[in-house]
């Protein structure tokens, strides 16, 4: 076996946030980067990649580069910008890489579950990044212990990798081993994957996480992979197309190959990617998301209509929903709140008067901009309802007269199995209240969701290509009852 030469710095203390101090937010999903460049400096692309990316994972951050046979591995917990330096990227070399950022949704907020994750076959070493949740891996690790895997992680990434290297242990090239273990995993996954020879890139047959692919300038063209495009713009890479549901893509010195290593896929890309998860910049369906979620914003105008002195939305999200209300409805669009875009995530604790003062950390009102007016705020979605309930109470404190809510999507009444940290169904507001008595618990005058018909009609695609699994409970790929009681893949950890 190929030794992995890691550079990785010393274990940090696990650092787990209390349930009180959990973002009323579905957390992020993961970024994944890959590229196959020799000659360029794959390492420090891949950090750039890595960082235009990292609104989808903010828990840990890794690159593995692949110099001939010998992989150089450096992951650790934190910001990419604290995890890597110039020195450390510096002693990443080689012709090929890839890169993670994490949110965990399955396994425990640990640096041994930062990605990429490297393992050893008979054809030399793979380094993996995934994006998406398993919901098979009670089943997928029981198999892979009969094999005598030592599983040292918590997460499904490391079952994919380690069922990769057994179908290739077994005699397989990388492409027909990595489909062999790919038809042994159910589920939501986009994974770039290194090996000595080549970088691939894969989706699961629904294509519920996106992954798309860029090209950057060269003779030859030299290819990027990556979860948004708009890691391709940091980099100055092209946008060429999606990597479709079903498709295995190839990188090598030979170029790009295309496989399609499912036979029936069916679209259902997640709709919150486009509602909240990837940046407004990101292009999907051949536009930026800014216009969707501003076309969002003009139909529940057009639906739930209110008279009011000034409109603004939630930073950063709730904005471009916000200005559509605004012009449909005439109605001034102002900043009502300041957002400090300096807070990281933080594991110190506040004080309780902090805690008693609401969200002021991270958001703050204008009092001259908000007293005596009728206010309504737009944000994307309501999980638990305790962020929105601070948040309207900091506008009556400022002087608001009337706080209208308005949301640019359909209630959340479903958790996420496929990459995406919601609630269990008990604490999601939305599956055991009426809109009535969520906005009585708010404390709002009035409150208003998007239709699903008209979340769905503004995307301007076949409505039947998205997962909406979390307003409606119709999930594209079944899950297994005893994950639906649980809400648990292995140990997921509420962080």
């Amino acid at each position: 076996m190929i030794p992995i030469h890691s550079v990785t710095s010393d274990d940090q203390s696990q650092q787990i946030n209390s349930l009180e101090n959990h973002p009323d937010k579905p957390e992020e999903a993961c970024g994944v980067f890959g590229i196959y460049a020799p000659g360029e400096d794959v390492a420090k692309l891949t950090y750039f990649g890595l960082y235009a990316l990292q609104h989808r994972g903010q828990e840990s951050a890794g690159i593995a580069t692949f110099e001939g046979t010998q992989v150089h591995l450096h992951k650790d917990m934190g910001l990419v910008s604290q995890v890597f330096n110039e020195s450390i990227l510096e002693q990443l070399p080689g012709s090929l890489a890839v890169g993670h950022n994490r949110y965990s949704t399955t396994g425990s907020s640990r640096k041994v579950n930062a990605q990429p994750a490297v393992v050893e076959t008979r054809l030399g070493s793979l380094a993996l990044a995934h994006n998406g949740n398993l919901v098979n891996t009670v089943q997928l690790r029981e198999e892979l212990l009969k094999s005598n895997f030592n599983l040292i992680t918590t997460t499904d990434s490391e079952m994919i990798a380690y069922a990769i290297a057994e179908e290739v242990n077994a005699g397989l090239d990388w492409l027909e081993g990595s489909i062999r273990a790919f038809h042994r995993c159910q589920g939501a996954f986009s994974l770039v994957i290194a090996t000595p020879t080549g970088v691939m890139g894969a989706r699961d047959p629904n294509g519920i996480r996106p992954l798309v692919i860029g090209t950057l300038e060269s003779n030859p063209v030299r290819y990027v992979l990556a979860s948004e495009t708009c890691a391709l713009d940091i980099i100055g890479a092209d946008y060429l197309r999606d990597v479709e549901p079903g498709e295995l893509v190839w990188i090598t010195e030979a170029g790009l190959a295309s496989f399609q290593w499912n036979q029936q896929p069916q679209r259902k890309l997640c709709i919150f990617e486009m509602i909240y998860f990837a940046r407004p910049d990101s292009l999907m369906h051949s536009e930026s998301l800014y216009s969707y979620r501003m076309r969002l914003g003009r139909r529940i105008a057009e639906e739930s209509p209110v008279d009011a002195d000034m409109v603004f939305g939630v930073p950063d999200s709730g904005i471009p929903a916000a200005i559509g209300f605004s012009q449909t409805s005439g109605i001034p669009y102002a900043e009502g709140l300041i957002k400090n875009r300096y807070v990281g995530r933080t594991f110190i604790q506040p004080t309780q008067t902090m805690r008693e003062s609401g969200i002021r950390m991270k958001l703050n009102p204008l009092k001259d901009v908000l007293f005596g007016k009728r206010v309504i705020i737009v944000d994307d979605s309501i999980v638990r309802g305790t962020t929105s309930r601070k948040l309207v109470k900091a506008l009556r404190d400022a002087g608001a007269v009337e706080v209208h809510m308005r949301i640019s999507s359909p209630p959340v009444t479903h958790p996420c199995f496929y990459g995406i940290d919601t609630d269990t169904q008990d604490q999601l507001i939305a599956a055991t209240k009426s809109v009535a008595e969520i906005a009585k618990q708010l404390q709002v005058d009035s409150l208003a969701y998007l239709s699903w018909e008209g979340m769905l009609e503004e995307t301007r695609e076949d409505t039947n290509s998205f997962c909406s699994a979390c307003f409606t409970g119709d999930y594209p790929v079944a899950i297994p009852e005893q994950v639906k009681r649980s809400k648990l893949i292995l140990e997921k950890v509420v962080v």
